[in-house]
């Protein structure tokens, strides 16, 4: 192990599960570095800066309100995906001017279509696809949850083909780390009654090791620089607050099936 990350090898593989039934894992930031999408999306910023500035402050928004919420509730509801899409619009507005109506078009045409097209051709963290390829063959399950809708995204990642469960976390109505989408992630994968069985695989220690945690799973967290979001500066995987950090996929792959 020490030669896969140097100093920055993981600690505390004398606890490796031996359960592990389902691998999930957060797209952004996880399966691929932040800065190669935030490279492409810069010009965008310049055509609609008042826009995207106004976006980025209402996610954060509601990323602290998951947040305060989190563990408050345990299970999705029907059209709770309408009801998110409705309350960020109806902020979205609130700092544009007009009608939520307007705000949320705009945010399909501006967001969740224009951004998907800047995916085409960005590389994988080294080693991700033949992580998957192994985790398939040991016969585990494997799940996304991303904040945003990754259908698109995965298959412009060549990425596809590889998962049992694919969620969007606003289609059940809240943001990571809210309780929501991690209990309709352990509902689709089969797993709510053992969610120890799971493990959630991220980048942010705030949104993705906590939000697993606290619904009953195991984390993991890529730590790989500073300029990552949701950087975690220590080894330590408890001080992240995740059962385990990795900078290296093979680390990850040993981990789960040795």
């Amino acid at each position: 192990m020490g030669v896969l990350g140097g100093d920055r090898t993981t600690r505390g593989l004398e606890s490796m599960p031996a359960d592990i039934a389902a691998v999930a894992f957060d797209l952004d930031g996880t399966l691929y570095p932040n800065y190669r999408f935030y490279r492409r999306l810069i010009p965008l910023l310049f055509v609609h800066p008042r826009f995207y500035r106004a976006f980025l402050r209402v996610r954060h928004d509601l990323h602290r309100s998951a947040a305060a919420k989190a563990g408050a509730a345990e299970t999705a509801v029907d059209g709770a995906g309408s009801s998110f899409y409705d309350e960020q619009a109806r902020r979205m507005a609130l700092r544009l001017g007009g009608t939520a109506e307007a705000a949320k078009q705009k945010t399909e045409r501006f967001i969740y279509r224009r951004w998907e097209e800047l995916f085409s051709g960005i590389k994988l963290f080294p080693q991700v696809t033949e992580t998957l390829t192994a985790f398939r063959t040991a016969g585990l399950k494997l799940a996304l949850l991303s904040d945003f809708p990754p259908v698109r995204k995965l298959s412009l990642l060549g990425l596809g083909g590889f998962f049992d469960v694919i969620l969007s976390t606003e289609e059940t109505g809240a943001l990571k780390p809210s309780a929501l989408p991690f209990a309709a992630l352990a509902q689709a994968l089969g797993l709510d009654r053992n969610r120890k069985k799971i493990l959630y695989v991220g980048n942010s220690p705030r949104f993705d090791a906590a939000g697993a945690r606290r619904a009953g799973m195991r984390a993991a967290l890529i730590r790989r620089n500073p300029a990552s979001t949701g950087f975690c500066p220590r080894a330590s995987a408890l001080q992240c607050g995740a059962d385990f950090v990795f900078f290296d996929y093979r680390q990850l792959r040993e981990y789960v099936i040795g």
